[in-house]
């Protein structure tokens, strides 16, 4: 029996895209929609195949497999399904199968390209490529949340110039807000106190009420720089209080502006390149968490923000590794400080710990290895200082295993390929993401070389690597949506690092050792996968797409939780994610899971 039309127009009505059509043009697109009934337990269309048009579930049940039987999705009502291989060149990437009696809705593939083409929320809904993110780094275009600093200083209407000029003179700042509760009553600020209270002659318990500014203006955190610039100019005025209704939320001072455009990773790394201490240094790199924020904002993409806080790191190891040896005296041998982990691939994040290592030159001495445990611990102990904590797995320098000659470097790489055991897998993982950071980097030349080459040959250490590179899986739900933390502090989140990224590099450093390549980065190891046909094109380009996705996404919740007050960390709550949102996150979990399958059954080429 035919779909009744008024009850159709509810139902496209009331799912996107199509809620944000024009009514004409939803119309005439439902009038595009066949009907297919489909009984339970048959196949709608097979891997390969081409394919019909896109699917949208009515009513009933559907099981999306890649090609490898596993299962990436069970679909119900209002889901679609077969975009992917539509949005390409019309075949399926995946199959699909009913498992109970289905009605189907669907548009024809001539209809559907159309529909992308010519209205935007479609084209943004099924078009799974992370968009260009448009560039908005300058001060006059960033938000004002990003600018503002939070958590301003207050004071009760009651309160004396004197305590408002004590509590100021403490925090160092120069302005003071009153509120009653957090509703704003007024602002006062140095100048007031100096020109009111010293300039005419007031007694310092004078109520803070007679000297402040009432009623200030104010501005919304959804406000730009170039708006508090322009009230800055016009009313000739240092201070702007943030406020949200009227509760105040911030506030932005000319020293705020001024720190904003100089909060660069050029500007941190040429005033660490010059720090005389860790302390120094530390100073600097607690502006990390405000570069993350306004790269972000800027629209910088995810590999740019992390190689540039990469950057930083790399900068304070070089210079401890100066403070060092002008602490200890000259190197006894040569020596390299190599780092791992997200450091050696350039993709640290706000949220940081150290990986690291040291290779010393053969001729070194027994009595000689006190200097470079001396200089391990200079290191790692300024590293920490610096805000990059101790690794918990003892992944340093300072532990004597990761502080050796070349020669016995050489000797546990050839012995983790031999007898891949779990460790041994596990410690190949870490050290196939080595980059030298200072000292002689011939040391590294030849033993990466030598090990690549070795690695790729022993198909059974290859197998081992490929078997513990799939440990990490994406957080797929069976009902189209996540699965997520069941308990603990991070319960009904679910981590974007350990299931979302992690997969991802996993898979890259796969690749990497299959092709012999070189590249550290995950980014530049899926690129170079592509390039050199150990991952097909339409393979690479999905996983790129996802992985751009899924890194975007993290970096976004740290800048977030950085300008509420919170620390960074890598929980996201699906639920915070708009509808939009959460599908194409899912269909990036989708691919990495595709890939992994194909990787499981020994097709490195996916596509």
């Amino acid at each position: 029996m035919p779909l009744d039309r008024t009850a159709l127009d509810r139902f496209f009505a009331a799912l996107h895209p199509y809620d944000a059509l024009e009514p004409g043009t939803r119309a005439a697109l439902i009038a595009a929609f066949r009907e297919q009934a489909v009984p339970a337990h048959q196949p709608v269309y097979t891997l390969g195949n081409p394919l019909d048009g896109l699917y949208l579930i009515h009513s009933g049940r559907v099981e999306v497999r890649d090609g490898n039987g596993a299962q990436l999705s069970l679909l119900g009502p209002r889901n679609s399904f077969g975009e992917r291989g539509l949005m390409r060149d019309g075949i399926a990437v995946t199959s699909a199968r009913t498992t109970e009696d289905t009605v189907l809705l669907v548009l024809p593939r001539p209809a559907f390209l159309t529909l992308v083409e010519r209205e935007p929320a479609a084209a943004r809904f099924f078009d799974r490529q992370r968009p260009a993110r448009a560039q908005r780094s300058d001060l006059l275009t960033s938000r004002v949340e990003t600018l503002m600093a939070r958590d301003p200083l207050t004071c009760a209407p009651d309160a004396t110039v004197q305590a408002a000029a004590q509590a100021m003179s403490a925090r160092h700042v120069s302005s003071i807000c009153v509120t009653d509760g957090d509703r704003l009553k007024g602002i006062a600020t140095i100048r007031d106190i100096s020109g009111k209270v010293v300039g005419g002659g007031l007694p310092y318990d004078t109520p803070v009420t007679q000297v402040m500014s009432a009623a200030p203006i104010t501005l919304p955190p959804s406000a730009i720089g170039s708006d508090v610039l322009h009230m800055m100019m016009e009313r000739r005025i240092g201070h702007v209080p943030i406020c949200e209704g009227t509760r105040l939320v911030g506030m932005v001072t000319q020293t705020d502006l001024t720190r904003f455009q100089a909060t660069t990773s050029a500007e941190l790394v040429s005033e660490i390149a010059q720090a005389p201490d860790a302390a120094a240094m530390a100073r600097v790199t607690a502006r990390i968490p405000r570069l993350l924020v306004q790269l972000v904002a800027g629209g910088a993409r995810h590999e740019v923000v992390t190689r540039l806080i990469t950057d930083i790191s790399d900068t304070c190891t070089r210079r401890l590794l100066t403070l060092g040896e002008e602490a200890l005296g000259p190197a006894p041998v040569p020596y390299l400080w190599l780092a791992c982990g997200s450091q050696g691939r350039q993709e640290q994040t706000g949220v940081s710990d150290q990986d690291n290592c040291l290779i010393l030159d053969d001729a070194v001495t027994d009595d000689q290895r006190g200097w470079f445990a001396q200089l391990a611990d200079f290191v790692c102990t300024g590293l920490d200082t610096c805000g990059y904590v101790f690794c918990p797995g003892e992944m340093m320098a300072t532990n004597p295993r990761w502080c050796q000659p070349l020669e016995t470097w050489r000797g546990y790489f050839r012995s983790w390929i031999a007898r891949p055991s779990p460790e041994a897998q596990m410690l190949a993982s870490v050290m196939f993401d080595l980059r030298p950071i200072g000292g002689t980097l011939t040391l590294f030349d030849a033993l990466r070389e030598e090990t690549l080459a070795a690695a790729a040959k022993n198909s059974i250490f290859v197998a081992h690597m490929v078997s513990n590179g799939l440990k990490h899986q994406p957080p797929l739900g069976l009902w189209r949506g996540f699965a997520t933390i069941r308990s603990g502090e991070h319960r009904n989140s679910i981590d974007l690092k350990l299931n979302g990224v992690v997969p991802v590099l996993d898979l890259a450093r796969i690749y990497a050792l299959q092709g012999q390549l070189t590249p550290v980065n995950t980014r530049a190891r899926l690129e170079a996968a592509t390039a050199a046909g150990v991952l097909s094109a339409t393979g690479g380009r999905d996983l790129l797409d996802a992985y751009d996705l899924i890194a975007e996404t993290r970096l976004e919740h740290q800048a977030r939780r950085i300008k509420s007050g919170a620390r960074p960390d890598n929980y996201l709550m699906p639920a915070d994610l708009s509808d939009f949102e959460r599908s194409h996150l899912r269909d990036a979990f989708v691919v990495i899971k595709s890939l992994q399958s194909a990787l499981g059954h020994g097709k490195g080429m996916l596509g």
